[in-house]
């Protein structure tokens, strides 16, 4: 089954509590995991982000929703129980709570319409789908980055490929250096198109101690790298006596380069142009921020001690 929206919960959860004890979070949580027959993988995935789990953001939502609207409330922390508004919704028999239904209360209007005076006349609210409805602002924010990296991820690349083989180099040893390897820029530089030796471009310090060196090969190529240029990598380490190497291209590699493995101790990682591009972004190489946004949650602790 698949993950259900954060309004698919809003029933069942009320009707968990529906007994009209106090509940933990977890609890409900575990509960309509059971209900909506939620596999481990689908009750472990994750938001893009990567913080938390999609189900449990979901809940989150609904839960809040549902306080919002007067049918839920917390009588401590991390519980929830239904009100008396929540148990005329129940005897009612309604066979679905969404958005729409909870809308009849003044209080949830208030809650979801309280917008910034910015984005508060109709000419600027943004149309929503019903996709986009059903999903968690979490989520919403999550994917919109996303989107937002992947394009830029796309853009970056584009721009490499068009730079000289040169360029390229250096921006291979300056990745390297900002992602914690070679030291200063200037000693990492001083390797660049300096061996020139079987097919290796660059060498570079392992830390800024130099307790070892890892050679480069930086391919600023459109086609995809196989299996025989990897072997002709390796040989030139084990020609230099090195033990770890760097694969670095703009292209992509093939499964049967992606797959061989050097019987010897030589050990080499394959980067190629997504993964370059993505970690470009991650280490602020070749781009600049424009703004940026963080979402906080309430400090329950903070509050405990009142």
């Amino acid at each position: 089954m698949t993950i259900p929206d954060f309004q698919a919960v809003m029933l069942p959860l009320l009707k968990f509590a529906g007994d009209q004890k106090p509940h933990s979070t977890q609890e409900a949580i575990d509960f309509l995991a059971n209900h909506f027959d939620l596999s481990y993988q689908e009750r472990n995935q994750l938001l893009p982000s990567g913080k938390q789990a999609i189900f449990d953001n979901r809940f989150g939502w609904a839960k809040t929703y549902l306080k919002k609207a007067g049918l839920l409330e917390y009588p401590k922390r991390s519980q929830l129980q239904i009100t008396a508004r929540g148990k005329e919704v129940l005897n009612s028999n309604i066979t679905q709570i969404d958005s729409a239904f909870l809308e009849q209360y003044s209080c949830f209007r208030e809650f979801k319409y309280k917008t910034p005076k910015a984005i508060s006349s109709s000419s600027n609210k943004p149309k929503l789908d019903i996709e986009v409805v059903n999903q968690t602002p979490e989520e919403l924010l999550d994917y919109a980055y996303q989107e937002i990296r992947l394009n830029l991820a796309k853009e970056i690349l584009e721009k490499v490929k068009s730079c000289s083989p040169i360029f390229f180099e250096r921006l291979v040893v300056e990745l390297l250096v900002k992602m914690g390897y070679g030291g200063s820029i200037r000693e990492a530089g001083q390797a660049i198109g300096k061996t020139n030796d079987e097919g290796i471009d660059g060498i570079i310090k392992e830390d800024r101690l130099g307790l070892d060196a890892i050679y480069i090969q930086a391919k600023r190529w459109t086609d995809t790298v196989g299996r025989p240029e990897i072997q002709k990598f390796v040989g030139a380490l084990a020609g230099q006596g090195a033990k770890k190497g760097i694969f670095i291209t703009t292209s992509r590699f093939s499964e049967q380069a992606k797959s061989y493995s050097p019987k010897s101790d030589i050990k080499v990682v394959l980067v190629d142009g997504e993964e370059l591009a993505e970690y470009m972004i991650d280490f602020d190489l070749g781009v600049s921020s424009i703004s940026e946004y963080k979402t906080k949650k309430i400090d329950m602790d903070y509050f405990e001690s009142n």
